[in-house]
């Protein structure tokens, strides 16, 4: 099991605002959770319900799901993910760019989600999906770069394009298993639709924003 913690894509002179309020604003999105008086009443109203979406109701919860969590561990994980790879899409395209791939990559993952299982009425929340397309994107930008991660409390650093294939490979495999009827709890196809936006984004991104010496 590997531990991230870091890379080595580091950028300078770009300061990354809009990673940095994501950050911010999904703590605070998930202390005001905290104080939801019906226990499951604000996930009930802002998170993705793929039956009210294909309902043609509730389509802003596209977005303010993406801003929730349904528990300390799934914020903090996907917070690590953020912190660690958001930064150097954010350098690299810009900071308002950034924020409109961000988002539209959070409704990619909540539409590729909806689209296995359109009649759920259980509700999707997550910055998961988003940061799927970031992952996505990050393998296509900086194949090379190393991901620090802990293997058994031993230090290593795994080149991105295998860190990030493996994980893709355990999303598809998870993925794979919801639609033999297997329930996990996860919204497997979310993380794989992210991907898969973030994949054509990156490739979109490396044409548009890196010079071509540093395409690699």
């Amino acid at each position: 099991m590997f531990f991230p913690y870091g890379d080595d894509q580091v950028h300078g002179g770009h300061r990354p605002v809009v990673t940095y309020t994501f950050l911010v604003l999904n703590a605070l999105v998930f202390f005001w959770q905290l104080g939801d008086p019906d226990g499951n009443g604000y996930a009930m109203a802002y998170a993705a319900i793929p039956a009210n979406v294909m309902a043609g109701e509730d389509w802003f919860t596209l977005l303010t799901s993406q801003f929730m969590h349904g528990g300390v561990m799934h914020l903090l994980g996907n917070m690590l993910f953020l912190w660690i790879f958001a930064d150097n899409i954010e350098a690299t395209i810009g900071s308002p760019t950034f924020l409109l791939f961000y988002l539209l990559g959070g409704i990619a993952a909540s539409i590729g989600h909806i689209a296995v299982d359109p009649l759920s009425p259980i509700p999707m929340l997550g910055a998961s999906g988003a940061i799927s397309a970031v992952l996505g994107a990050y393998v296509v930008l900086f194949p090379k770069s190393r991901i620090k991660a802990f293997f058994l409390f031993i230090p290593v650093r795994i080149p991105a394009l295998f860190f990030l294939g493996f994980w893709f490979i355990t999303q598809l495999s998870k993925g794979m298993q919801t639609l033999t009827g297997i329930e996990t709890g996860v919204a497997w196809w979310a993380h794989i639709g992210g991907f898969a936006f973030g994949i054509a984004g990156g490739f979109w991104m490396r044409q548009r924003f890196m010079p071509a010496t540093l395409r690699t």
